[in-house]
């Protein structure tokens, strides 16, 4: 009787907050597969701040102008020499945005594709619906800690968390995420028409299979210049949803709401009197061409200036963010803004002069500067191509500027004068990880 009535004797609970993985992993119910879904594209938006906020500040695309951490200048400009060490601020033990996040991304969609597998509550066509919209993501994810670390590697093998395989090389990471998203797009092509879960409606238009086999293809053109495939990457364009006449805006977003969901992290009210704010680079201000439409778009002239003061003087930032409505917005992973450019690149590296010409002329055009009146070559094209990326793709949450300048070889053309700092190459490997292995390895 006290042995039945002990108080302390109490049945496992799982936290119905937090399901285990192994409450999913095998047999899941489709109302569990929807919630993972949803986790996923929960985990997939992690990266936008930091990312864009810190990439962008690499690239000088931005300041994040922050006075409550003077941190946030100092090591993010790399101001007196500071540079990337395995504590770096922002990206410490916690990994950051572009690492630990994204991992927690990954790992959330290969326990979304192990469910999805091991459950009697999908049809095959089903399941490879859903191990497709997973292998896509985990694709694009795998994309940022291999730019961020880019030389130093990553690591690949996560099956097992408590035994990660051993860091690859930056090439051999973006063959790996090559192979993944064709697996992905493999699984979509035998999955029938519809997808069997309810996407964000970020995903509006892009939400069947065909439309997700077209966002598929979309994050495979972005890999393949990364692998300076330029075939690949003319191949994945014309299998993605670019459109040569389309709106330029088009392509799948990052929703944001109102509690309990999160507001849009790149908002900030305009004119709002606060000391805390991304803001417009000088360089990209100074460099714009007069009567570019995208300038008024994209940046807000403040009638008073955010201002910082550092260990290399002050900063002022004059223009802020003029993309989001409101807190509300949601934010683009991908347009056909993106892949028009990628087009045209590919071409310019192909030697395919008029084809690359034509598409930067639908950038231009659209941005009421004119058509191309350079020279049609190799070198200018890719000059041209990176200009009109420069602010086609300004704060995208990526970073591109900072990885297209590096992929050619042109990190001096990212000015440094306005803050005094340092350009970076790519970032060492975090403390958490060495520690780990430390610990493993004994």
């Amino acid at each position: 009787m006290v042995t039945s009535c002990n108080p302390l004797n109490l049945d496992v609970i799982e936290d119905p907050n937090n399901p285990s993985v192994g409450s999913v992993s095998n047999n899941a119910t489709r109302a569990q597969i929807q919630f993972l879904v949803t986790g996923l594209e929960a985990r997939h938006r992690a990266y936008v701040f930091t990312v864009t906020a810190a990439f962008g500040t690499f690239g000088r695309e931005v300041w994040y102008l922050n006075a409550s951490d003077p941190r946030f200048q100092t090591d993010w400009l790399g101001q007196n020499g500071r540079v990337p060490d395995a504590s770096y601020f922002g990206f410490g033990s916690a990994g950051g945005a572009p690492y630990t996040g994204a991992y927690q991304a990954i790992k959330q969609a290969l326990v979304l594709r192990d469910a999805a597998l091991n459950t009697n509550s999908l049809s095959e066509q089903e399941k490879k619906a859903i191990t497709g919209f997973a292998k896509t993501i985990a694709g694009f994810q795998f994309m940022l800690p291999a730019n961020f670390m880019y030389d130093n590697g990553i690591r690949i093998d996560i099956e097992n968390p408590l035994k990660p395989g051993d860091y690859v090389p930056y090439q051999a990471a973006l063959t790996h995420i090559k192979g993944l998203l064709d697996d992905g797009l493999d699984d979509l092509n035998a999955s029938g028409t519809t997808f069997p879960m309810i996407l964000t409606p970020g995903w509006s238009g892009f939400n069947s299979i065909d439309a997700l086999k077209r966002v598929n293809r979309a994050i495979a053109a972005r890999l393949a210049v990364y692998r300076k495939d330029w075939q690949g990457a003319l191949d994945a364009t014309a299998a993605s949803f670019m459109s040569l006449t389309g709106p330029l805006g088009a392509g799948p977003q990052h929703t944001y709401g109102a509690p309990p969901d999160i507001f849009n992290p790149l908002f900030f009210v305009r004119n709002a009197n606060v000391s805390t704010m991304i803001v417009v680079h000088p360089s990209v201000l100074r460099d714009t061409t007069p009567g570019d439409l995208r300038v008024a778009a994209k940046f807000f002239a403040r009638t008073a200036p955010i201002t910082v003061s550092t260990d290399a003087g002050t900063l002022s930032g004059f223009y802020q963010d003029n993309r989001f409505p409101n807190n509300t917005s949601f934010v683009p992973f991908l347009k056909n803004e993106e892949l028009i450019l990628i087009k045209a690149e590919a071409h310019a590296n192909l030697n395919q002069f008029t084809e690359a010409r034509d598409a930067i002329n639908i950038i231009r055009n659209a941005a009421a500067i004119g058509v191309y009146s350079g020279a049609l070559t190799q070198p200018a094209l890719i000059n041209e191509m990176l200009y009109q990326r420069r602010y086609s793709l300004w704060a995208e949450p990526w970073g591109h500027r900072w990885i297209d300048v590096r992929r050619y070889d042109r990190l001096n053309d990212i000015d440094v004068s306005f803050d005094k700092g340092t350009r970076f190459r790519q970032f060492p490997r975090p403390q958490s990880d060495i520690n780990w292995d430390l610990y493993i390895n004994g």
